[in-house]
């Protein structure tokens, strides 16, 4: 297929898959300029599909840059109010947010202050992005847009084209019916977290080299696929393509070390944090090492008093057709769904019934973390081993050399 036609296919799964777009719904379509190619294919298919209007939001790494290297301290966590009004407006509507991700410029902001980047976030607009997620008040999905400089920093090398084979792979665009293929495989995920709420467990124990780590989990939490539903009941599947089942921990219950398995590649600071290593103790990330990167994720950990806690523990084994590319896409999106993560900051309240509803200090007072930051960073593969253990001490194998066992 040429690019062309995988662009089409990718942006019919994102308005029928990713958002399960609905007649007459309002749409959000945030990109950089870069990715107007796949911004405009999606935007044109959400008509098609009855959306009642479609905005574009894009954004210009360069205008950021910028900004970094010139505003105000306080600026970097400034909240435009037309910007949050847009999104509490959406929500208000029942709209739907579709959003393309793919840094073209990966080392743009390499040269940059790191304590400025990694705690540039607009904090208002995170913690109502936050709210709408845990209270499903919009559909949303994050899809890609392959481009020069991702290819680069991917494959060595700015073959666009090698690098929209390995996403189309990925996100199952070869197959003959994409759309059905997806709603078959959040099937076979829901099996999967099924399996793995039978046996009520209380804590996951992920141990390999570098890694001897143990999650508590909430009593009242359950293992979720990311087959979401808003709160007037339209499922939609926030990350295309997506591979896990994951959990909210209880961020209180976080003991011991753990090495990322990965690149962790921090979205919008020019960074690439390599060899990561994190201690935590009663719950809290104490301790950051990392050959490249370290000051960056300390300047997030800074971001308010529970980013340095865990908000979700998933698991993925090598079924991951995002594994099976052999791609260190350098993008979360994809990277994320390729093997076992977990992410400091912020938690699912869709794997804690009820906890939507709920403000923030009520949600921590519950064990459930609440941030304005959620940084997934990878941490499975053939090396490391997942037990699930229960509140009686019993140990269940959950994955050996990346085979998922139940």
């Amino acid at each position: 297929m040429d690019t062309s036609e995988l662009i089409e296919r990718y942006a019919q799964l994102a308005v029928h898959v990713g958002v399960n777009l609905q007649p007459g719904q309002p749409v959000l379509v945030t990109g950089l300029v870069e990715h107007a190619p796949v911004v405009r294919a999606v935007g044109r298919i959400a008509y098609e599909a009855g959306a009642r209007y479609v905005s574009v939001l894009y954004g210009d790494q360069h205008v950021r840059r910028a900004m970094l290297l010139n505003a105000a301290d306080e600026m970097l966590t400034w909240t435009p109010p037309y910007l949050l009004k847009q999104y509490q407006d959406l929500a208000a509507d029942r709209g739907a947010i579709i959003s393309i991700s793919g840094d073209p410029e990966p080392e743009l902001f390499a040269d940059v202050d790191p304590k400025r980047t990694g705690g540039s976030r607009m904090l208002e607009l995170a913690e109502e992005s936050f709210r709408q997620l845990n209270q499903g008040l919009t559909a949303w999905t994050i899809i890609a847009c392959p481009n020069k400089g991702w290819a680069e920093a991917a494959l060595g090398e700015p073959d666009t084209d090698r690098l929209w084979d390995a996403v189309a792979r990925a996100a199952r665009l070869y197959d003959d019916d994409p759309v059905q293929s997806w709603w078959d495989r959040m099937e076979e995920l829901g099996a999967r977290a099924d399996s793995l709420n039978k046996h009520e467990l209380d804590a996951v124990h992920f141990t390999g080299p570098g890694t001897d780590l143990t999650v508590g989990l909430l009593p009242n939490s359950s293992w979720q696929s990311a087959r979401f539903e808003t709160s007037w009941g339209q499922k939609h599947i926030p990350n295309l393509p997506t591979e896990e089942v994951f959990n909210a921990p209880d961020f209180r219950r976080t003991e011991g070390v753990v090495t990322s398995t990965r690149p962790l590649f921090l979205v919008g600071t020019g960074v690439i944090v390599r060899d990561l290593k994190v201690r935590f103790e009663a719950g809290k990330i104490v301790e950051v090492d990392a050959s490249s990167g370290a000051d960056v994720v300390k300047a997030q950990l800074q971001t308010d008093e529970q980013a340095p806690f865990l908000g979700e523990v998933a698991l993925v084994d090598k079924s991951s057709q995002v594994g099976q590319t052999g791609v260190v896409f350098g993008n979360t999106l994809f990277d994320e769904n390729a093997t076992c993560h977990i992410a400091y900051g912020g938690g699912i309240a869709q794997a804690v019934e009820g906890a939507g509803e709920l403000s923030g200090e009520d949600q921590i007072a519950m064990g459930l973390n609440h941030s304005k930051v959620h940084t997934d960073f990878m941490i499975g593969g053939a090396q490391v081993d997942v037990d699930g253990v229960t509140s009686q001490g019993e140990t269940i194998p959950i994955i050996r050399s990346d085979t998922w066992q139940l």
